[in-house]
Protein backbone atom coordinates (compact mmCIF):
# COMPACT_ATOMS: atom_id res chain seq x y z
CA UNK A 1 0.00 0.00 0.00
CA UNK A 2 2.65 2.71 0.98
CA UNK A 3 4.67 1.35 -2.60
CA UNK A 4 1.71 2.82 -4.33
CA UNK A 5 1.14 5.97 -2.28
CA UNK A 6 4.68 6.95 -2.90
CA UNK A 7 4.54 6.28 -6.60
CA UNK A 8 0.87 8.14 -6.89
CA UNK A 9 2.39 10.88 -5.23
CA UNK A 10 5.65 10.71 -7.41
CA UNK A 11 3.55 10.44 -10.56
CA UNK A 12 1.21 13.63 -9.34
CA UNK A 13 4.32 15.90 -8.99
CA UNK A 14 6.01 14.59 -12.35
CA UNK A 15 2.81 16.06 -14.00
CA UNK A 16 2.73 18.97 -12.00
CA UNK A 17 6.20 19.85 -13.09
CA UNK A 18 5.79 19.14 -16.20
CA UNK A 19 2.75 20.66 -17.11
CA UNK A 20 4.15 24.34 -15.52
CA UNK A 21 7.55 23.38 -17.34
CA UNK A 22 5.42 23.46 -20.95
CA UNK A 23 2.99 26.02 -19.78
CA UNK A 24 5.66 28.71 -18.72
CA UNK A 25 7.66 27.56 -22.46
CA UNK A 26 4.52 28.52 -23.62
CA UNK A 27 3.80 31.91 -22.65
CA UNK A 28 7.59 32.80 -23.23
CA UNK A 29 6.52 31.50 -27.19
CA UNK A 30 3.47 34.33 -27.42
CA UNK A 31 4.28 36.99 -29.65
CA UNK A 32 4.03 39.56 -27.27
CA UNK A 33 6.88 37.81 -25.56
CA UNK A 34 8.69 37.30 -28.02
CA UNK A 35 8.79 40.88 -29.26
CA UNK A 36 9.46 42.01 -25.63
CA UNK A 37 12.69 40.05 -25.47
CA UNK A 38 13.68 40.96 -28.95
CA UNK A 39 13.40 44.84 -27.72
CA UNK A 40 14.64 44.17 -24.77
CA UNK A 41 18.19 42.63 -26.43
CA UNK A 42 17.87 45.55 -28.92
CA UNK A 43 18.11 48.15 -25.64
CA UNK A 44 21.48 46.12 -24.35
CA UNK A 45 23.29 45.54 -27.53
CA UNK A 46 22.65 49.21 -28.25
CA UNK A 47 23.99 50.41 -24.83
CA UNK A 48 26.80 47.98 -25.22
CA UNK A 49 27.27 49.84 -28.57
CA UNK A 50 27.28 52.94 -27.27
CA UNK A 51 29.52 52.30 -24.79
CA UNK A 52 32.34 50.70 -26.41
CA UNK A 53 31.90 54.07 -29.32
CA UNK A 54 32.43 56.92 -26.63
CA UNK A 55 35.36 54.86 -25.14
CA UNK A 56 36.84 54.48 -28.46
CA UNK A 57 35.90 58.29 -29.17
CA UNK A 58 37.48 59.13 -25.86
CA UNK A 59 40.83 57.33 -26.54
CA UNK A 60 41.55 58.77 -29.97
CA UNK A 61 40.73 62.18 -28.84
CA UNK A 62 43.66 61.79 -25.68
CA UNK A 63 45.71 60.32 -28.24
CA UNK A 64 45.42 62.93 -30.73
CA UNK A 65 46.09 65.36 -28.12
CA UNK A 66 49.10 63.17 -27.11
CA UNK A 67 51.12 63.60 -30.84
CA UNK A 68 49.42 67.25 -30.98
CA UNK A 69 51.38 67.78 -28.30
CA UNK A 70 54.77 66.17 -29.08
CA UNK A 71 54.70 67.38 -32.96
CA UNK A 72 54.00 70.88 -31.33
CA UNK A 73 57.32 70.44 -29.24
CA UNK A 74 58.95 68.86 -32.43
CA UNK A 75 58.02 72.07 -34.18
CA UNK A 76 58.11 74.51 -31.86
CA UNK A 77 55.13 76.40 -32.47
CA UNK A 78 53.75 75.54 -28.52
CA UNK A 79 54.23 79.01 -27.91
CA UNK A 80 51.05 80.65 -27.28
CA UNK A 81 50.71 83.52 -29.61
CA UNK A 82 48.78 86.25 -29.18
CA UNK A 83 45.98 87.11 -30.39
CA UNK A 84 44.96 90.44 -32.02
CA UNK A 85 42.90 92.96 -30.72
CA UNK A 86 39.14 93.31 -31.27
CA UNK A 87 37.85 95.04 -34.39
CA UNK A 88 35.31 97.39 -33.98
CA UNK A 89 32.87 97.60 -37.11
CA UNK A 90 31.82 101.53 -37.24
CA UNK A 91 28.68 100.86 -39.54
CA UNK A 92 27.58 98.67 -36.67
CA UNK A 93 28.07 102.11 -33.84
CA UNK A 94 26.33 104.28 -36.66
CA UNK A 95 23.61 102.21 -36.93
CA UNK A 96 23.03 101.84 -33.22
CA UNK A 97 23.36 105.65 -32.61
CA UNK A 98 20.66 106.59 -35.23
CA UNK A 99 17.15 104.88 -34.07
CA UNK A 100 15.36 107.33 -36.59
CA UNK A 101 16.42 104.65 -39.08
CA UNK A 102 14.14 101.96 -37.24
CA UNK A 103 11.09 104.23 -36.44
CA UNK A 104 10.86 105.80 -40.16
CA UNK A 105 10.48 102.80 -42.06
CA UNK A 106 7.48 102.34 -44.16
CA UNK A 107 7.76 98.86 -44.79
CA UNK A 108 5.89 96.33 -42.58
CA UNK A 109 7.24 93.62 -40.93
CA UNK A 110 4.23 91.84 -39.91
CA UNK A 111 4.07 88.42 -42.01
CA UNK A 112 0.33 87.89 -41.60
CA UNK A 113 -1.08 90.97 -43.90
CA UNK A 114 -2.27 89.85 -47.03
CA UNK A 115 0.23 90.53 -50.10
Amino acid sequence: MFRRTFWFTTGVAAGVWATTKVNRKLRQLTPESLAATAANKALETGHRIKDRAVGFALDVRDNMAQREAELGDALGINADPELPAPRRLTAIENNRSNPKYIENTKYSYDRNEDH
